[in-house]
């Protein structure tokens, strides 16, 4: 209502996955919506492991945003390419309204990985030696996730609990990157924060 429309950032991953699948049944102004996404893998367009796939099947298929308004990282064109690519479509984007992230088991987010130095003056990264497959993928710079108005993590699991402990004590992970202009929001479920809390379970 106030800026006209609503762009934001997906995120990859079963939580996310099931976080869109309960969003589909919400009753919204979807011609309003704009989604981007906050990384994808090379991998053909239809491959079922790329996160606009997902997208498509768990939120875009259900509800009426228009198609020209899912700006989908064409990563089959290879990690530098795409990343150009989305460089210039973000840069008719607005600051999003919010970024949707979540964390791996080893710090990372979107595919932002520990150990990865990450060029601080470019918008959209080229990603060649991802420790996950597939290797090569293209992801949002720190920069550009943190230029939203609201940032939300969503975390659930057991096996992400030692990352949250670790971006917890404010170890340098990737995660702990990404800024908002307005406030974050970390929803948590009680097996991820379950390392120190052994009666969260």
């Amino acid at each position: 209502k106030n800026r006209g429309a609503f762009h934001i950032v997906l995120a990859g991953g079963n939580t996310q996955a099931n976080a869109y699948a309960l969003l589909a049944d919400e009753d919204c102004d979807w011609e309003n919506w704009h989604i981007w996404f906050g990384d994808e893998r090379c991998l053909p367009p239809d491959d079922p492991d790329r996160n606009s796939v997902m997208v498509k099947k768990m939120l875009t298929s259900k509800v009426a945003i228009p198609e020209k308004q899912v700006h989908i990282i064409a990563a089959e064109s290879g990690p530098e390419r795409a990343a150009e690519q989305y460089r210039v479509l973000l840069q008719k984007a607005p600051p999003f309204d919010m970024v949707l992230l979540g964390i791996g088991e080893d710090g990372h987010t979107a595919s932002l990985f520990p150990g990865h130095e990450f060029a601080h003056d470019r918008a959209v990264l080229p990603v060649y030696n991802a420790p996950k497959y597939p290797a090569q993928r293209v992801t949002l710079s720190p920069a550009t996730l943190s230029r939203c108005h609201h940032l939300l993590f969503l975390v659930t699991g057991r096996s992400k609990s030692a990352a949250v402990s670790r971006w917890q004590r404010g170890e340098k992970l990737p995660v702990s990157l990404i800024r908002a202009i307005e406030d974050a929001v970390v929803l948590i479920d009680r097996q991820a924060a379950s390392e120190n809390n052994p009666d969260n379970d």
